[in-house]
C-alpha cells in the first residue's frame, strides 16, 4: 500500500509541471464560485436581484447629494477587463441600502492584488474594512465572496468563518479606473464605488 501511495506521489509530482498554464485576463482563484458558497450565502444571492431592486426604490427617497453619489457610482457599461487592469489603489466608497434608507460615506482606500491566490479584494481603512475574492463566473461581472471586519484592531476576515461577516455578490468591472462592488450581506443589500 505504502509502495502504492508512494507512485501515486510520484506521478502527481511529475505531471504538475504539464498542466496546462492559467490564462492571463481570467480571475481565478481556489474552489471557484459558486460551489464555495456556504447555504446562507447561497441564499443571499439567489435573492440577489430583488434586493437590489428594493436598493434602488429606496434610494429614491434619498438626499439630493446622495443621489448624485449614486447615480455616479451606477454609470457606466459593465465590460471584461484583465485582472492587470483591476489589480492596484483604488479610492472606494461604501453605499448600503438599509431600512432606514441610503447611507453613503466618505472616500476610503482600497487595494486589489492580483497573485497566485487569484485576484483579491482589501478594504484599508475605516471602520467597516472588508477583504475577498473575486471568481471567474463566465460574465463581465465577477463572483464576490468576502467578509467584514469591524473595527481598526481587527485583521482580514475570510469567507465562511461567521455568517455575521459574510458578503456575497458580485464586481461590475466598468473601466481600468471604475469598479463596482455590489453584495447583500446579513445586513442588506450594499455597494462599493472603487475609483482612481
Amino acid at each position: 500500500m505504502a509502495r502504492f501511495l508512494l507512485r501515486a506521489a510520484t506521478a502527481a509530482l511529475l505531471a504538475a509541471p504539464l498542466a496546462p498554464p492559467v490564462l492571463a485576463g481570467v480571475a481565478t482563484s481556489s474552489g471557484g464560485f459558486p460551489t464555495t458558497l456556504t447555504a446562507e450565502g447561497r441564499q443571499r444571492l439567489e435573492g440577489f436581484d430583488a434586493l437590489r431592486e428594493q436598493a434602488m426604490a429606496r434610494a429614491a427617497e434619498a438626499p439630493p447629494a446622495d443621489r448624485r453619489v449614486l447615480e455616479r457610482a451606477l454609470s457606466g457599461t459593465p465590460q471584461r477587463l484583465a485582472p492587470a487592469h483591476m489589480a492596484g489603489e483604488w479610492r472606494c466608497r461604501s453605499i448600503q441600502f438599509g431600512p432606514r434608507g441610503v447611507t453613503v460615506y466618505g472616500e476610503f482606500r482600497c487595494r486589489i492584488t492580483d497573485d497566485a491566490a487569484g485576484l483579491r479584494l482589501e478594504k484599508l481603512t475605516g471602520s467597516q474594512r472588508q477583504s475577498g475574492t473575486f471568481h471567474d463566473i463566465g460574465e463581465a461581472r465577477l463572483g464576490y465572496l468576502g467578509a467584514a471586519a469591524w473595527g481598526d484592531g481587527e485583521g482580514p476576515r475570510r469567507y465562511g468563518e461567521d455568517p455575521e461577516r459574510d458578503q456575497a455578490g458580485y464586481l461590475v468591472p466598468l473601466s481600468a479606473s471604475h469598479l463596482r462592488l455590489e453584495y447583500v450581506s446579513r445586513f442588506g443589500f450594499d455597494m462599493l464605488d472603487l475609483r482612481r
